[in-house]
């Protein structure tokens, strides 16, 4: 039970971050838009899974998480809450994916999380002429193995 309290005060607290609107903007006001994720929703829980012998040939990882752009925004943050019980490291990287093919690694780092500990990168701002069609956030290496079972939500916002 703890565990899912956890849960549900670090997702209460994602979606309390100012200036994070789910799914729409406020009349007048700079707020941004929080983005659906591939396979629905604003935010993504997910303990993160260390690769197996299986996992290379018959299987992928749970690290990705792509959240789709579908306006086009001057901007983009990534919101990270710890959902773990204890402290952990937790490698994140993160992606503009841009319409041409190409993406721009935005963030490259190993956080050391307490337990509901949020964080908020960005914001980031694609080149001129680039258009962004998803942010992915990569949490998780297969060269930490430290960092399996840790646990956490993750959700990305557009700003106009």
């Amino acid at each position: 039970m703890a565990g899912a309290s956890l849960a549900a005060a670090s997702i209460a607290a994602l979606l309390a971050a100012p200036n994070v609107v789910p799914g729409s903007r406020a009349a007048g006001t700079p707020d941004c838009t929080l983005l659906r994720a591939v396979g629905g929703g604003t935010s993504v829980s997910k303990e993160i899974q260390l690769n197996g012998p299986l996992t290379f040939p018959f299987g992928r990882t749970n690290f990705n998480t792509d959240f789709t752009v579908t306006s086009p925004y001057s901007s983009y943050r990534i919101h990270f809450v710890s959902t773990s019980t204890k402290e952990g490291p937790y490698p994140i990287q993160a992606y503009l994916k841009f319409s041409d093919g190409s993406n721009l690694q935005v963030v490259n780092e190993t956080l050391v999380a307490q337990p509901g500990q949020a964080k908020d990168y960005g914001p980031f701002s694609p080149p001129a002429g680039k258009l962004v069609t998803q942010v992915n956030v990569k949490v998780g290496s297969s060269y930490n193995a430290n960092a399996t079972g840790m646990g956490y939500t993750i959700s990305v916002s557009g700003s106009p």
